[in-house]
């Protein structure tokens, strides 16, 4: 008998974006969603599928090879908030000011996010008295944008929707996308909705986990069920290609533990910057991409597993205190593929209000208040946000002073 809990749809063989052949180097096993935390209550019934990853032999592009279907991840109770961090929202000011600046030269300039999340980058473009408009599925954090005088529509973007978008509002001067694009496996009706409504001197730009720094740092926990792409310059100018669109620049970020920026125009509209064959020419250099790297890889992420496990277990056997900083949609990957549940974990605090008194995905380790932290230091602290590891280990200070020790499993297991 089937399990009606499993996902149903895969595509293990055949490229999401070219259909070329894809071959499975990394499982990572069975996985919750990642972004789904069950009362203690209520923790019968949890969906899980085979988080396993592939690449295609003729494009490169590495991917997820199930899908887990979006209205299941994206969705009113959507936990996540762009603004929670304050790294990430000068990030995103600066980036809405790079678009006022350079591209928004038109008489009555529009710009489009796809995935606009509570707001925080259209905020400065609303500001500034620009034209804007806020895709995004997840009800909850839709409501957010709007409450701060954003323009959303709550939906999921693809054709219909841009073609619905260009009735209305007329064609785009910028389209942007911040930890989305990556998100979205039916990328064939994204990037025809992207040429319905981009204008003819406008452009795409996206920014997501980058490839060559996942393999780079072992940071196998940006692999998840809302992770379905994981993009390099190769891979993105492959792609761009089938719609009749050019990869034109490309910029190196270091938030989210590496990502880059993808500028997308409409072919021959612009002339690339030679930081794309720059990138290009550095992935073929470290065979980004190429079977063998990618199985390298896969063996230098079981090795972490081994090793995370080993250190929780005899710091629990030498009877230390163990807790974990940060109930991220990525730790699922590292909790359930590694096995870490509240025998080697206490508790996990984070500063979301909606995980709060929750138990994490799939390990069923409690989620606690950012507060719990530091009345009562653990000995050892597992940082799951280590992407945000400067801000948060500056505001907690006192936990080193008293002794405490963090955990780090990126590029390798470590204490710090």
């Amino acid at each position: 008998m089937s399990d009606p809990t499993r996902a149903t749809e895969t595509s293990a063989a055949t490229c999401r974006i070219c259909d070329g052949e894809v071959t499975e180097f990394l499982d990572l096993g069975r996985q919750p969603l990642s972004d789904a935390f069950p009362e203690p209550a209520r923790t019968e019934g949890e969906f899980f599928y085979r988080l396993a990853v592939g690449v295609c032999a003729d494009c490169a592009m590495v991917q997820l090879t199930e899908e887990v279907p979006r209205e299941k991840m994206f969705h009113e109770d959507y936990p996540y908030h762009s603004s929670g961090s304050s790294v990430m929202r000068e990030h995103f000011s600066a980036t809405a000011r790079g678009f006022i600046e350079k591209e928004l030269t038109s008489a009555d300039p529009f710009v489009v996010e796809i995935g606009c999340n509570d707001g925080i980058m259209l905020r400065t473009v609303s500001e500034a008295g620009v034209r804007h408009l806020g895709v995004e599925p997840s009800g909850g954090v839709a409501k957010v944008a709007a409450a701060s005088g954003i323009r959303v529509r709550n939906d999921f973007f693809e054709e219909r929707t841009a073609a619905e978008i260009r009735a209305e509002d007329g064609p785009a001067d910028v389209i942007f996308a911040a930890n989305t694009l990556c998100h979205i496996p039916y990328m064939d009706s994204v990037l025809r909705g992207v040429g319905a409504l981009l204008g003819p001197d406008g452009v795409f730009v996206f920014e997501d986990p980058y490839l060559g720094d996942i393999v780079e740092k072992t940071s196998f926990d940006q692999i998840y069920d809302e992770h379905y792409y994981f993009f390099t310059a190769r891979s993105v100018s492959a792609m761009a290609a089938r719609f009749g669109l050019e990869l034109v620049d490309v910029e190196r970020l270091t938030v989210h533990g590496g990502e880059v920026r993808y500028t997308l125009a409409r072919s021959g509209a612009r002339t690339p910057s030679p930081a794309v064959a720059a990138l290009v020419a550095e992935e073929a250099g470290r065979g980004l991409g190429s079977l063998p790297t990618l199985k390298a890889f896969a063996a230098n992420v079981k090795r972490i597993r081994t090793e995370l496990v080993a250190l929780l277990s005899r710091l629990r056997a030498e009877g230390r205190t163990v807790a974990a900083y940060g109930a991220t949609a990525k730790s699922a990957t590292v909790t359930n593929f590694c096995g870490i549940g509240p025998d080697l974990v206490d508790y996990v605090c984070d500063t979301t209000p909606a995980k709060q008194d929750r138990l994490t995905p799939g390990a069923h380790i409690p989620v606690v208040p950012a507060e719990r932290f530091s009345g009562d230091y653990p000995d050892y602290a597992l940082l799951f946000a280590w992407n945000h590891a400067e801000e948060i280990m500056r505001k907690e200070r006192g936990f080193q002073e008293s002794g405490g020790k963090w955990i780090f499993y990126v590029p390798t297991v470590h204490v710090v």
